[in-house]
């Protein structure tokens, strides 16, 4: 169980990438989404697209043409419907399992605090913000490209794995990055807990800012620069408040990411 546990990053990653895989199946085993109808004539040898009604659901995968008079035809086989549907129980029971583990890691023992001794705290706070804002930039606007292939390919739930799938990534790299050159005094469980929330409220970020100019589901290039400024404001609050701490400031908990995850740590 101690080995499923520690390993349920990497059991969720895998998980969610064949979820966006099936979203991927699915969707070009269903009739294009530019000309479905079109679709439907050419795939199935007709001669006329104007007067086909064409019908699909994801769950279970079905798609039918209907050329009228009783004249209808299944786009994806049953045999393929079935394994298709059988694939996603199988996905849908794997993600939350690894995503309730990878959430409980936010909550074990603290473990062995680094101290921050002969170290050059505003050296590293300054790595710090310089390397989180371009790694966030570079990533951001690589997913600004990597959604449009998601919805294109995958449809409605492509682009949804995809969001989740890219902030959990934030997450996990915000999470490495503090550890690497993050505040101290910490430890890895203050590391685990500030980067989901500089990695989520990231991506909360540039979400939100994207749905007040009207483009979603699509990202623009323009919420890379928003979301690295984003992160750099939120590592650079987290540096402040654990600086006011060590320096006997006044707060209801023992750690910084007590502000922004909750109670204090047990």
């Amino acid at each position: 169980m101690d080995w499923i546990r520690r390993r349920a990053g990497s059991v969720l990653a895998v998980s969610l990438f064949a979820l966006l895989g099936w979203s991927f199946v699915v969707g070009t085993s269903m009739p294009s989404w530019f000309d479905s109808r079109e679709d439907c004539a050419l795939t199935l040898h007709r001669t006329e697209s104007y007067d086909i009604t064409v019908t699909s659901q994801w769950f279970p995968p079905r798609a039918a043409c209907d050329f009228g008079g009783g004249d209808v035809v299944q786009f994806i086989s049953p045999t393929k419907s079935a394994i298709l549907t059988i694939a996603l129980i199988l996905i849908a029971v794997v993600v939350p399992g690894s995503l309730y583990l990878v959430a409980r890691r936010l909550f074990e023992p603290a473990g062995v605090i680094r101290s921050a001794e002969a170290v050059d705290l505003r050296a590293r706070q300054i790595r710090h913000l310089v390397t989180g804002g371009t790694v966030s930039f570079v990533l951001i606007a690589a997913f600004t490209f990597g959604n449009v292939f998601a919805l294109v390919l995958g449809g409605p739930l492509g682009g949804l794995v995809g969001a989740l799938a890219f902030a959990l990534l934030l997450s996990a790299v915000a999470a490495s990055l503090d550890r690497q050159i993050g505040p101290l005094p910490s430890t890895a469980l203050d590391s685990r807990r500030r980067g989901v929330a500089v990695g989520l409220g990231t991506f909360a970020a540039i979400f939100a800012a994207t749905a007040l100019t009207g483009d979603l589901p699509f990202f623009r290039f323009w919420a890379a620069p928003v979301g690295a400024i984003a992160s750099v404001v939120l590592v650079r609050m987290q540096w402040t408040r654990l600086a006011r701490r060590s320096d006997g400031g006044t707060g209801d908990g023992n750690t910084v990411e007590e502000d922004l995850l909750g109670g204090p740590r047990s």
